[in-house]
Order: structure tokens, then C-alpha cells, then sequence
């Protein structure tokens, strides 16, 4: 397949050229390191899909082939980065899993919603521990983000050292007091690596991106003007954004709730791992929100990305049991739209601003600090790490090209930079690297509640459903003669009154033209299709719509 002795291969499965999904594989003669197992969201295209995961073919053809996966790390508690293990994991041979503790907790938790089968337990492990899995070995590093715990990996290998620098930012002065280990950068550096991957989402935004601190104060202030209730949404695992709101409700004499799953889950596992410390009384229930004044109340509530049955939206449409709006809330949206997202995030901004609500997010208010280094933190890391290849990782294409120009300005020639495609090997030896095959990955679509994958032309059928509406014709057919027993039965669905009932008479009027004579032949499969064929291309003739044809022959 791929690698001699003396070659490592890496492949991004998914996480280049896209924000979400990450999964990389690192392979040396049979054995496969993973780092990350990330999803994705369905953007407003993809009808009836929840989430999209990486496609691990290359893995399950790999396995069989003889290959072994020596284990998997995780960079962050992020969805994106290890979301899809409860997808992933019941497809795939067991093999050890680590995470530094928070996110080993939260990873552990997210398998345990989804009764995954299999017992599989992500071990936590503190950055200062080295790991040895086959021929690999690994150390975690601490580095600042939007969740805590994030780090980075030093990975070994028989052809070098690797530095998986996932996403991240260098905030001299993050909330928890944590600053991203420089010292540990560079010592571990100065062993010499082979090729450096990094964030790349933030390289076209020159300077630094600001440090949290400020945003304590700016919920301070906005929280003691409103008038009714303060609601904030942000990423569930934002600790650091939980915690600084904590201590402005704290300082107003407000009482604080937590509303939807996600979020309740991620307070839990702070609150046990001592991240959180909320004094006795402050918080309440959901339910109990109606015996509290509203300039009383804060609300932390889940679906900053406006997904569609998050705890927010269901607020925005007032189909919320216990939280109703009023022109007099204040809602704060403090993150910015995961690329995708936009339409479903102005959505639901549109809605709440519709219903009174003061509504403050990112474009119009200091509401948000993205967890993403800019062009200053990104050009920091290559001079701590010096590589001799670099691979910029979750980001779309252009933030890709964005960090080659940065890294040709540093002094790195531009073959130097790898831009593959998601599923393309980038081979290394001792004397170089190169892109190699393309290996073919698919978008894997997935429905959230039964994990069960979507095949892509489930998705196209939906989109014309959408656009064109549907067309079921039922037709019964003489077993002796093949003509037409009766008039058919044609129900339309998705058009205008108008547009049914001409429908309705055309095709009628064309399977009795179809069946005037004996058929040629009693294959009722052979005559489904032929009716679906014939009936969609009329419609498209004559009204320029190609609604789903569902044809069904029946013989009597």
C-alpha cells in the first residue's frame, strides 16, 4: 500500500481546506498514530442532516491489509476535534485513547450519552507525562484557547519529531491563569522537527488576537444596565467565558442558571473537576426562574450556533417551557459563527431582535475573543519551533494560502508549505518530504439521533423534495393485457394548488398513453423505472420542475 522502512506517511483524513472534522493519521510500516476525531455541522444545504464525520476508509482498508492502530490522542475538548469518537470508535478495532483530564472527561462523557457499545475509556493524562504507543511517542503541551486544557503534541517517530500544533492562541494573560508553555515549546524544539502543523484559521488578521481579560469588565457593564434578563450564549465547553460571567453576575447579586443539555453536562464535569466555583444559593433551576424578578436573573443557555433544536432557538420560537422573552432581555452572543454557520446564526439573531430583545454579538460589541492566534501568534510559533516543512491545518483553503505567505515572509520557501487535499498523503524521509497518493474520502453525512450514516443520494432526494416537491403515482396493471387497470392514483406533494392539479392531469393523461398497448414485457421493475423515467422527463418538458418521481407498478 503506502510506506517502506524507511518512510513515515501523514494523512489528513479531514481538518485541511475545513474547519471542522479533523482526523490525521500518521503511519510508519504497520502502525497508525490518530490525532483527533472531530465533526462537522450540516450547513443549510444538507436537508435532514445533523453532522457530518470523517470518512475512515483508509483506516478500515488499512486494518485489513494488516496495519494496526497504535492508539489515538486528542488536542482539545472542542466538537470539532473530538466529537465523532462515538461514531467513529464501534467501526474500528479497540486501541488506548488519551486527553489531557478535561477533555478526556468530556469525551468520556459524550461516549457514555451515546451508549457506545464498546467499552471505551479516553485516559487522561498531564502534560507532563511522555507516552510511548508502538513506535510513537508523545508529550502533550499546554497552550491557550477557547476551552481549557487545549494542547498541542510533540510526536516522535522513526523519521523525526512532529509539532501537531492544533488550534490555539498565545494569551500572555488567559482568565484561568494558564499561559500557553513556551519554555516547553522550545525545549522540546530544539530537538529538531521535521514539520510543524498548525492552526491556520487566524492567518489573515495581522497583530495578535486580544487577550480575554477585558471581556470581564464588558459583561459587568452590560449586565448592571439590563433591564430585564441577561441571557449569554458561547460554546458549552467555554469554561473561561462561563467563569467570567460567573463573576459578574456574582459581583450584581444575581442569581444564574444553566439552560440546554450540552451546557448542563460541560458545568457538571467543571464543577467536579473543581473549574467552577459557584457559592451556595446563587444557582437555581430552570424551573424555578419564575419566582425571581427578570433584572434578577442570569441565564447561560446553549445553541450560540444556532442549531435547530438547541435550548436558544427554542426560546427565539417560544416553544421553551420555562424561559420566555420579553423587549426588555438583553441576549449576548459571545462567539463568533463556526465558517457554515452564518445563515443559521443571523437566523436566529433576526428572531430574537424581532421579539424586542437587546441583542449584542461580535459585529456590533466587544461581545467575543476568538481562541485563534493571528498572523503575529502564528509567525511566534514557527520561530519557536523552526520546522523544515509546515502543514496549516483547520482552516479553508484561503486561511491555508494566507499562512504560506506569512511562513515566504519568514524565510521558508513555498514548496516548504504543504496545501494538500483533504485524504492526501504527504510522504517523509530521511532525506525530504513529498506529497504522494490521493486517496479517495468521502463526506460522510450522519443523522444524530441514530448514528446511522446518510448515503449522499438520501441527501440529493431531499434537496429536490425542497426545491420541486414530489410526485408518487401508484399504477395497477392487467397481469394478461399489461394496459391499465384503472386510472391511476397520482398524489402531489411541495407545490401550489395550481401546480397539482395540472400535474395530477398530465400524468395521468401520459401512462395511459404509455400502456395503451400490451406491454412488452411483465418486469415490474423494468416498468417501475420506465414510468419514474418518462413521467420525470415529461414534467421537466412541459413546466421545467423535476420533483422526486415515486413510481409504484402494481400487477392485477
Amino acid at each position: 500500500m503506502i510506506n517502506s522502512a524507511n518512510q513515515l506517511s501523514l494523512i489528513p483524513l479531514s481538518g485541511v481546506g475545513d474547519v471542522t472534522r479533523n482526523m490525521y493519521v500518521y503511519q510508519y510500516q504497520n502502525q497508525i498514530l490518530l490525532v483527533d476525531c472531530g465533526l462537522g455541522f450540516a450547513d443549510e444545504t444538507m436537508l435532514g442532516i445533523d453532522l457530518l464525520i470523517p470518512d475512515i476508509s483508509y483506516l478500515q482498508n488499512a486494518i485489513k491489509q494488516g496495519k494496526k492502530i497504535v492508539g489515538m490522542l486528542i488536542t482539545h475538548g472542542h466538537e470539532d476535534h473530538m466529537g465523532a469518537l462515538p461514531f467513529i470508535l464501534p467501526q474500528l478495532p479497540d486501541f488506548p485513547i488519551y486527553a489531557t483530564p478535561l477533555t478526556a472527561e468530556l469525551a468520556n462523557g459524550k461516549l457514555q450519552d451515546f451508549g457506545v457499545a464498546k467499552k471505551v475509556e479516553i485516559v487522561p493524562l498531564e502534560s507532563d507525562h511522555e507516552l510511548h504507543l508502538g513506535v510513537f511517542s508523545a508529550q502533550f503541551i499546554r497552550v491557550t484557547h477557547s476551552v481549557v486544557d487545549t494542547s498541542h503534541i510533540f510526536i516522535r517517530t522513526p523519521i523525526g519529531n512532529f509539532y501537531h500544533g492544533s488550534d490555539f492562541k498565545i494569551d500572555p494573560n488567559p482568565y484561568d491563569g494558564k499561559p500557553t508553555d513556551k519554555a516547553k515549546i522550545m525545549r522540546l524544539a530544539k530537538m529538531g522537527v521535521v514539520c510543524l502543523l498548525s492552526d491556520c484559521l487566524g492567518a489573515e488578521k495581522k497583530g495578535t488576537t486580544p487577550s480575554e481579560q477585558p471581556l470581564t469588565d464588558f459583561f459587568y457593564e452590560e449586565m448592571k444596565k439590563a433591564q430585564g434578563k441577561f441571557i449569554v450564549t458561547t460554546y458549552s465547553s467555554n469554561i473561561n467565558r462561563l467563569n467570567q460571567v460567573l463573576t459578574a453576575a456574582q459581583k450584581l447579586g444575581k442569581r444564574i442558571s444553566f439552560v440546554g443539555r450540552s451546557l448542563i453536562n460541560t458545568m457538571d464535569v467543571a464543577k467536579e473537576m473543581k473549574l467552577v466555583n459557584i457559592p451556595k444559593g446563587m444557582e437555581i433551576r430552570i424551573d424555578q426562574i419564575k419566582q425571581y424578578k427578570s433584572n434578577q436573573l442570569v441565564l447561560f443557555v446553549a445553541g450560540s450556533q444556532g442549531q435547530e433544536n438547541s435550548a436558544l432557538t427554542r426560546i427565539a420560537n417560544n416553544e421553551h417551557r420555562d424561559v420566555k422573552l420579553s423587549g426588555l432581555d438583553t441576549v449576548v452572543f459571545s462567539s463568533d459563527p463556526i465558517p457554515g454557520n452564518e445563515i443559521s446564526v443571523n437566523t436566529l439573531i433576526d428572531s430574537l431582535l424581532r421579539l424586542g430583545c437587546n441583542v449584542l454579538y461580535s459585529s456590533i460589541a466587544p461581545t467575543h475573543v476568538s481562541g485563534h492566534g493571528s498572523s503575529d501568534e502564528l509567525i511566534e510559533l514557527m520561530q519557536m519551533v523552526k520546522p523544515k516543512k509546515m502543514l496549516p491545518i483547520g482552516g479553508n483553503f484561503k486561511h491555508m494560502v494566507a499562512y504560506r505567505k506569512l511562513a515566504e515572509a519568514n524565510g521558508y520557501r513555498k514548496e516548504d508549505v504543504f496545501l494538500p487535499n483533504d485524504g492526501q498523503e504527504i510522504v517523509f524521509t530521511q532525506n525530504g518530504a513529498r506529497l504522494g497518493q490521493q486517496f479517495n474520502v468521502r463526506k460522510v453525512y450522519v443523522d444524530e439521533l441514530s448514528g446511522e450514516e446518510v448515503e449522499s443520494y438520501v441527501l440529493r432526494d431531499r434537496q429536490r423534495l425542497s426545491q420541486d416537491g414530489v410526485v408518487a403515482i401508484i399504477a395497477e396493471i392487467e397481469g394478461e393485457t399489461g394496459r391499465l387497470a384503472q386510472k391511476p392514483t397520482v398524489i402531489v406533494r411541495g407545490l401550489s394548488d395550481t401546480d397539482t392539479d395540472t400535474i395530477i392531469k398530465v400524468t395521468q393523461s401520459e401512462l395511459q398513453r404509455m400502456f395503451v398497448k400490451k406491454a412488452t414485457t411483465n418486469n415490474l421493475l423494468y416498468l417501475r423505472k420506465q414510468v419514474g423515467k418518462t413521467i420525470e422527463e415529461r414534467l421537466f418538458r412541459k413546466y421545467r420542475k423535476r420533483p422526486l418521481i415515486l413510481p409504484i407498478v402494481i400487477e392485477v
